[in-house]
This record gives structure tokens, C-alpha cells and sequence, in this order.
């Protein structure tokens, strides 16, 4: 048996409320929850009850799901979610790196998301908190070198990344954990049916041992949550967890 931790990110029970997700994440023996802006935690008073739930259930809250993006320039909207994020005690703040592709984003546009992550950084300072952000398509953090251009150019150290898997294409899942991991905050990983990118699908059983594995051969002590499972069924998290517990 593993030492992984692992953990859920909330959206992944977006029908349910705050206390069935604590239940779910108890019951599942996940260790850490992400808490998103959208639904479950939007206020102070959120927060403070999602850290009491998690705190009677023995469960850490490892971040906070803003979905602020990057470029907005929203100084008072983010100076809340540090708040937010703060009150829970949550480590860090997971982002979207702006709206377009890195090949698609301009120099003017590239210029307002640094612009922006330098202040965002230099609040999120102030609340002791790092950002993390979302390893994702129609973002400028879609591909390895355009995040280690952004880092790079940011100058910041509280700036880190997520990992998430781009399914098909293991030998870039692999060549991105080697070029960024000393820049990755935790991992996302999911079972998407509804596009066929399935994580724990039986046509390929060693391609999350394959991720995991090389997580662990550079050392990773990050989070491994997972964000979606299948039709939002709480039998198919407890599956899910018991194969990343197996790795």
C-alpha cells in the first residue's frame, strides 16, 4: 500500500452540498479537499464552515478552486479570495493562466498576464498563500515551455503550476512531469467518459501507473486529487481511490 495523498477536488460533487462532501471524501479515506469558488465555498462564512467540517473529519484543505483568470486585473476581487483562501487555511490558490493558447496570445495580451500574476503574487504574499495554475487547453499554461517561459518571466516564487494528464499523449505527460516538476503544486487527475479520456480505463491499465510512477521517481510530495469521476457516482470515487491507493 501506497503513501500517495490523495485528494478530491469538491467540483467533483457539485450536486452535493459541503457537509455531503466532507462525508463522501471521509468515507473514501481521501486526506484532502479542494474547495471551489463556484459552488461549495463563495464567502468568508463558507470557508469558515467548510475548515470546521474538515477539521471534525480529520481532513486537510489543501487549496482553494477560484477560477479567477489571470489578465482579469480584479485587484479587490482577489485580494477576497486570498481572504477566502486564508480563512480556510488552505496553502494555495489554484487559477486559469488567462483565456487563449500560448501560441494564440499576443505581446500585449502575454504583457497583461504578467502584469496581473505580479500583483496577484505580491497580494497572495501578503496572506502567506501561493498560486497555482490550471494545466489546461485555451489557457497560456496549455503546454510545458509556455509555463517555463511565464515562470521565468514572472519572477515570482510563489507561482507554481499544476499537473494534469493529457491522456493520449503519455510521452508528453512524462516529458512535462520531467521539464516542469519543480514547479508542480499537485496533480488533477479525472475520468472523463464523455470524451473517451479515461484515467482508469481497462484498455491501458499501466498508463496511471506509468504518471504516478514517474511522480515518485522525481520525488513528488504534492497532492494527487482527483477531479471528476464517473456520472459524479460516489462508487466510482471509492473505486478510483482504491486504484490510486494500489500505485
Amino acid at each position: 500500500m501506497s503513501n500517495l495523498k490523495i485528494g478530491l477536488a469538491s467540483v467533483t460533487f457539485r450536486n452535493k452540498t459541503v457537509e455531503e462532501v466532507v462525508d463522501i471524501a471521509k468515507r473514501a479515506g481521501i486526506s484532502y479537499i479542494e474547495w471551489g469558488a463556484d459552488v461549495h465555498v463563495k464567502s468568508i462564512e463558507d470557508a469558515k464552515k467548510a475548515l470546521k467540517l474538515c477539521t471534525d473529519s480529520d481532513i486537510k484543505i489543501s487549496s482553494y478552486g477560484s477560477y479567477y483568470r489571470v489578465g482579469s486585473n480584479k485587484k479587490d476581487e482577489w485580494r477576497q479570495i486570498c481572504a477566502i483562501a486564508r480563512e480556510m487555511s488552505a496553502s494555495s490558490v489554484r487559477v486559469w493562466l488567462g483565456t487563449k493558447n500560448s501560441e494564440e496570445t499576443d505581446k500585449n495580451e502575454y504583457e497583461n498576464l504578467l502584469n496581473d500574476a505580479k500583483t496577484m503574487c505580491d497580494i497572495a504574499r501578503e496572506y502567506n498563500l501561493n498560486i497555482s495554475a490550471e494545466c489546461h487547453d485555451n489557457t497560456f499554461n496549455n503546454n510545458t515551455y509556455a509555463f517555463l517561459k511565464f515562470k521565468e518571466d514572472l519572477q515570482r516564487d510563489n507561482f507554481t503550476t499544476y499537473f494534469q494528464s493529457r491522456y493520449q499523449k503519455k510521452e508528453y505527460d512524462l516529458d512535462r512531469i520531467e521539464k516542469n516538476f519543480d514547479f508542480i503544486e499537485n496533480v488533477h487527475v479525472s475520468y472523463r467518459d464523455l470524451f473517451k479520456e479515461q484515467l482508469f480505463a481497462k484498455k491501458d491499465k499501466r498508463y496511471i501507473d506509468m504518471v504516478i510512477g514517474k511522480l515518485r521517481e522525481k520525488g513528488f510530495d504534492g497532492i494527487v486529487m482527483i477531479e471528476f469521476t464517473f456520472f459524479s457516482d460516489e462508487k466510482c470515487l471509492m473505486r478510483d481511490v482504491k486504484k490510486l491507493k494500489k500505485l
